[in-house]
């Protein structure tokens, strides 16, 4: 059964909602990882669900935290992710929408996500939503203060298989109205025969399906680009490492392509 939740929604002994590597790190890019981790606050037990479906991708993305942090070291960029999962607020959707906290998730049913007070849903938002994105705030706060040049990059990862059907690609680069930096890194990635990489599919970014890439992106006028990757691909230390290193190079040419500067 879910707990009631109208004060602190974290014990003083969990971990924080923000996990943030190298912020002193000088690359031009900012790597954001919004569904970095499945887990949930102890307040509110599993959710309501079993065990194994907090290991799946209904509440996270799996092998996305572990690519972005290798990207993050080759490039020396700043990394700021999420330390909870999408299932308890997702912290790529407006906090004004329905899905924000899903009562759904895919097919599965979130029984702790139903009947919530104001008070539980504010608690999610204060407590897990908003510090990500203030930390994120923060930092192109400061770096725009300096003076500095960002590409923000929002690292995700998908399933191979949506509702029974395999998806044959192998990534994919998205991004709404600004294409700038997604056709560098897409052309990029395309230059590998072996890889089918997937241009605003099976997902584009929107307004309406996105929260980092239009609030902090679009509306700041910096170049970015959404990645994913999918999940079978990244599941081990193995297969993070080689799209690490592709994302890396990918990226490096797209800041080529943008500025004139090596990265």
């Amino acid at each position: 059964m879910r707990a009631r939740v109208s004060y602190r929604l974290l014990f003083p002994d969990e971990p924080p909602p923000v996990l943030e590597i190298g912020r002193e790190r000088r690359a031009a890019f900012v790597i954001a990882v919004d569904h970095a981790s499945a887990r949930i606050p102890r307040r509110l037990g599993t959710l309501g669900l079993p065990p194994e479906a907090l290991e799946q991708h209904v509440a996270w993305d799996i092998g996305a935290l572990a690519v972005a942090s290798r990207v993050a070291a080759a490039l020396d960029a700043p990394l700021i992710a999420s330390n909870y999962s999408r299932l308890v607020i997702d912290c790529n959707r407006d906090p004004r929408v329905a899905s924000s906290i899903p009562t759904v998730a895919e097919s599965r049913d979130v029984p702790g996500n139903r009947g919530l007070s104001a008070a539980e849903v504010a608690a999610r938002r204060a407590q897990i939503f908003q510090p990500y994105h203030d930390h994120l705030r923060m930092l192109l706060d400061e770096r725009a203060r300096e003076g500095r040049p960002t590409i923000l990059v929002a690292q995700h990862s998908m399933t191979d298989v949506f509702k029974g059907v395999r998806r044959e690609m192998h990534a994919a680069v998205l991004y709404n109205r600004d294409r700038r930096c997604a056709a560098a890194v897409l052309g990029f990635l395309r230059r590998d025969p072996q890889l089918i990489i997937g241009d605003n599919e099976p997902y584009f970014v929107s307004d309406e399906t996105d929260y980092t890439i239009p609030q902090h992106g679009e509306a700041r006028g910096l170049a970015h680009v959404e990645l994913e990757i999918r999940q079978d691909l990244i599941r081990d230390e193995t297969g993070q490492a080689a799209w690490a290193a592709r994302i890396t190079q990918a990226l490096r040419f797209a800041a080529q392509a943008l500025t004139g500067a090596s990265q």
